[in-house]
């Protein structure tokens, strides 16, 4: 009889422990998780403070550089396919990731305009757009870094062992990285 009572002591003893790690386990994916999404929400913000700095530079650079049609109607075409997609779903990194990197390049063509338009070079208004704009730039990086480590911590965990067992039983996801296309790091050529 003391036998079976101190087996059933360990099962209950073993049984409580594993509950308890599983719980542990969990919590923790579901940290990761929600830190992750935060580093999501801090690239949304940014694009969209991207998206609405665009037109005003596009005004800008209209009576300047008309015959660089093609390529302000290329950033204003990115906007808008930016803006009919949901950002701050997560889902939809790959299609935001690929846009997102076309836009800077778009963008970064713009901004190499001045070098051709002598009076856009000084006008305030367009300099104080640039100025927004490579802030915002700098921030859409910073945010990219954070994710990416997020994703980095999460992938992490999700993948090791015991977490990947509890992981399928769970339903634990890895994240995507947010990632920079080939030749997202050239400056655009722009041609006369």
């Amino acid at each position: 009889m003391v036998i079976v009572l101190i087996f059933i002591g360990i099962l209950v003893v073993t049984a409580l422990a594993l509950l308890i790690g599983a719980m542990v386990t969990y919590n923790k994916y579901i940290i990761l998780k929600n830190l992750n999404e935060e580093g999501w929400s801090g690239i949304d913000v940014y694009l969209q403070k991207r998206l609405d700095l665009i037109p005003n530079l596009v005004n800008t650079v209209k009576g300047y550089a008309t015959h660089e049609k093609s390529t302000l109607e290329n950033v204003i075409r990115l906007r808008s396919q930016m803006v009919s997609i949901d950002t701050k779903d997560i889902d939809n990194i790959e299609k935001i990731q690929k846009l997102e990197n076309e836009m800077t390049k778009t963008l970064r063509s713009i901004i190499m305009l001045q070098e051709h338009y002598p009076d856009l070079k000084a006008n305030e208004n367009f300099l104080r757009l640039q100025s927004e704009l490579t802030r915002i730039e700098i921030e859409i990086q910073s945010s990219r870094k954070y994710y990416n480590g997020t994703v980095r911590d999460r992938n992490m965990f999700v993948e090791t062992f015991p977490n990947n067992i509890l992981g399928g039983i769970f339903g634990f996801k890895k994240a995507e990285f947010f990632n920079a296309v080939e030749g997202a790091e050239k400056a655009p050529e722009v041609k006369f």
